[in-house]
């Protein structure tokens, strides 16, 4: 049974009103009044539709929103979901909203969450965003865990070719090279996990930690893979994009590539002993990506690429070997973006960041900060080199850079204790 002491009495009340159930529904809020009521009604209607004789709850875990959010949640009737789709359910549908604190926090969310599901007996627990949510999203993550007997569900997207790079060039790659998963969004606002699963989760130490705080998609994803849980993909489709999402890179990092590099430490054992690659299994369509034309600043790129390489030489020395770094001095030096950074000396590069955040060269936080320059002068490769590439040609591009991550694996554990 999960912890229950971080549950407010007024939540557990509720949750003992509502029984066991199959399925919950749980979705993050933090000032979300614009777009929380088309979200619930589409929940509404994806469990009309495709779970009308499943016990179904939805949980509201919401960081002390100041709009109504929570109102808006709990006030949510399913009458005009019904009306819409001319489906009625044949149990009650519950709709509950807890406050869990009073900033946002996505451990303290994630872990309200997983223990009202474990509380509840549910055997899937699907989480979406609060920013748009399709109602056929419900059905696809929720079915091959209740049907199927998967314990992980993360989506796939239709993307544009230029989007979610920092997934395509160094979150899928390297966890498919050191987990021996190919999951292509690790990171995920939507997923669904099973009741083993959550369980597992639950008893994890690191909720409390900075890191499982502020990334813990990240740090589930990992924990299925390291404790080789069935995981699966579905594809969702197109995702769109939330206004006035923040581009703050340095902030992506650390709930994403820290988590990641947290994680080695932690599965060490698992993941120094692996090879190959497991099956995932992806329902659903094939993943896309449009090609429309993108605008990207190719000199604002390069020159924080530069100004990077140039302004933390000294910490890249503590952390890069003499090879990558002087690489890298001659790549920025190179004038204008005329060199390449290309997808062996970037996988060189995360391989001996990921060592050094291993040994603490220097404050951990600072490692991940040193990363963001090189990371843009990466991306303003990838883009250059896939211009005027097809959907098939990035595909291509994606498939070259993780060989290179799997490849150089060895090294990885070569560097890993301090060898350079």
């Amino acid at each position: 049974m999960a912890e229950e002491s971080f549950l407010t009495d007024e939540f557990l009340r509720q949750l003992i009103n509502v029984g066991e159930v199959d399925i919950l529904i749980g979705v993050p809020t933090h000032n979300n009044a614009k777009t929380i009521g088309p979200v619930i009604q589409n929940i509404q209607a994806g469990i009309l539709k495709c779970f009308p004789r499943e016990r179904v709850v939805i949980i509201n875990a919401d960081g002390g929103s100041r709009d109504g959010t929570p109102d808006l949640v709990a006030g949510a009737s399913i009458s005009d979901a019904q009306h819409a789709s001319n489906l009625f359910t044949l149990r009650t549908l519950h709709s509950i909203s807890t406050q869990y604190a009073d900033g946002p926090d996505a451990g303290a969310a994630l872990r309200t969450m997983l223990a009202a599901a474990e509380l509840l007996r549910a055997k899937v627990a699907v989480v979406v965003s609060p920013d748009s949510v399709e109602p056929q999203w419900i059905q696809r993550l929720a079915v091959p865990i209740y049907k199927d007997n998967f314990d992980l569900v993360t989506p796939v997207y239709r993307r544009h070719k230029f989007e979610g790079l920092l997934m395509r060039t160094l979150l899928y790659p390297m966890t498919r090279a050191v987990y021996g998963y190919a999951i292509r969004e690790p990171y995920a606002s939507e997923f669904a996990v099973s009741d083993r699963l959550a369980t597992d989760f639950l008893a994890t130490e690191e909720w409390n930690d900075e890191l499982g705080r502020i990334g813990p998609e990240m740090g589930l994803t990992t924990k299925a893979m390291a404790g080789r849980f069935h995981l699966c993909q579905a594809f969702l489709g197109t995702k769109a994009p939330v206004e006035g999402t923040s581009s703050d890179l340095v902030a992506a990092m650390r709930r994403t590539v820290g988590v990641l590099f947290s994680s080695l430490d932690t599965n060490f054992p698992v993941w120094s002993a692996s090879n190959g690659l497991a099956p995932v299994p992806t329902f659903g369509s094939p993943a896309e990506v449009t090609l429309e034309p993108v605008s990207v600043d190719r000199n604002r790129l390069w020159e924080m690429f530069t100004t990077g390489v140039s302004e933390l030489e000294p910490v890249f020395r503590s952390i890069l070997s003499p090879s990558t770094l002087q690489e890298l001095v001659g790549l920025a030096s190179g004038g204008n973006g005329a060199g390449k950074y290309g997808a062996e000396l970037w996988a060189r590069t995360v391989y001996e960041f990921a060592a050094a955040y291993h040994r603490s060269v220097i404050n951990r936080d600072h490692i991940i900060q040193a990363l963001v320059p090189l990371y843009r002068g990466r991306t303003l490769t990838f883009i250059s080199e896939n211009e005027s590439t097809s959907a098939e040609q990035i595909e291509s591009s994606i498939e070259c850079q993780c060989a290179e991550f799997e490849r150089l694996k060895p090294y990885l554990l070569d560097t890993w204790n301090g060898g350079k």
